[in-house]
């Protein structure tokens, strides 16, 4: 079984990990890691549709995520995803500011000309 907070491997049937004390619930399938979601889509998405520098490193960190739930460091991988959930986030308010300050100008830019 693996610690959801640190990540280590305990044996079957613990309820205390050894390495840093957290309770540890059975998962529902015995032996299997804990899935984290990676946000790989999302960040896709966000550098798409919204801020593509804001959106490459949410991408940067939900590759990091992957990889290190692949190699077994679950409490870093949930941390990777979170950076990653943040960076998404980020992208799409600084995308969506952007449209709304294009919308202000063009609206003000028609509003300016129909005045003349």
């Amino acid at each position: 079984m693996y610690c959801p907070k640190c990540g280590a491997v305990n044996e079957d049937g613990t309820v205390q990990c050894g390495r840093c004390g957290a309770a540890i619930t059975p998962t529902a399938v015995p032996g299997e890691a804990p899935k984290v979601p990676n946000y790989l889509v999302p960040a896709i998405l966000a550098t798409l549709f919204c801020c593509m520098p804001f959106g490459i490193v949410a991408i940067v960190y939900a590759a990091i995520s992957m990889g290190r739930n692949s190699s077994g460091d679950f409490a870093g991988a949930t941390e990777a995803a979170r950076t990653a959930k943040t960076w998404c986030w980020v992208s799409f308010g600084v995308g969506l500011a952007w449209v709304l300050v294009w919308a202000a100008f063009v609206a003000f830019g028609a509003l300016a000309g129909a005045a003349q």
